[in-house]
């Protein structure tokens, strides 16, 4: 499970306080993927962000009883003078996990050749995020974040690979996903909730989500 009590988020952008959560109470269940609508600027990174632990709030809490990752494309915990086994294997130790395994299992998937074994900051931007996504995949987790402004790869290979264990994956375990289109959530997502003016509204469904926010967006 994965629960927000009474959070709040906001910054100080040098005009005014720009609010991305007022007192916001949520759970996100196992086995309930939950899709996020937010019209671009009001803080979808930042909320998928603090559901990683990357941000922390300004008040209430944030609980998490079950192992949830980092979100999709994101680089931190990753050395650039390092090389991308060396990395895999410091990773996989962070997680508890056989270096062994997640060293093979990104090397195969990320498919970057002999760019694994030479240090990530000189890889291209397209490999940092197949080597990134690899490590992702490789690690076992309960939810998985997805923001969809995160970096994608254009490697067509790599997009089915990954692609198809992705699918496999999300069948099995629960997705938080953000995105300001609607169509983005519908392939993942049961339950949504609409992310606007600092309040989260929560909904049973994709559809009535849909409604608010196609409602809030004509007015």
């Amino acid at each position: 499970m994965l629960e927000f009590l009474d959070v709040s988020k906001s910054f100080w952008t040098g005009l005014q306080r720009k609010v991305i959560l007022d007192r916001v109470s949520f759970r996100v269940e196992l086995g309930n993927s939950l899709g996020i609508l937010a019209p671009n600027g009001t803080g979808k990174t930042t909320l998928i962000n603090m559901m990683a632990g990357l941000e922390k709030p300004d008040e209430g809490r944030i609980i998490k009883s079950c192992r949830v990752s980092f979100p999709l494309g994101f680089m931190g915990g990753v050395i650039g003078k390092h090389t991308g086994m060396e990395n895999a294997r410091f990773i996989a130790q962070l997680y508890g996990l056989d270096p062994d395994y997640v060293e093979a299992f990104s090397r195969w998937l990320c498919g970057i050749e002999e760019y694994f074994d030479m240090p990530v900051a000189t890889y291209s931007s397209g490999m940092k995020a197949r080597f990134n996504f690899s490590l992702m995949l490789a690690l076992d987790f309960d939810i998985y974040l997805i923001d969809e402004g995160m970096p994608s790869t254009t490697d067509v290979e790599f997009n089915r690979k990954a692609g198809q264990i992705l699918s496999e994956r999300l069948n099995k375990t629960t997705v938080v996903i953000v995105s300001h289109q609607a169509r983005t959530l519908e392939k993942f997502c049961r339950s949504a909730a609409v992310l606007r003016d600092g309040k989260l509204h929560m909904f049973n469904t994709l559809e009535e989500a849909k409604r608010l926010y196609d409602y809030e967006a004509q007015g």
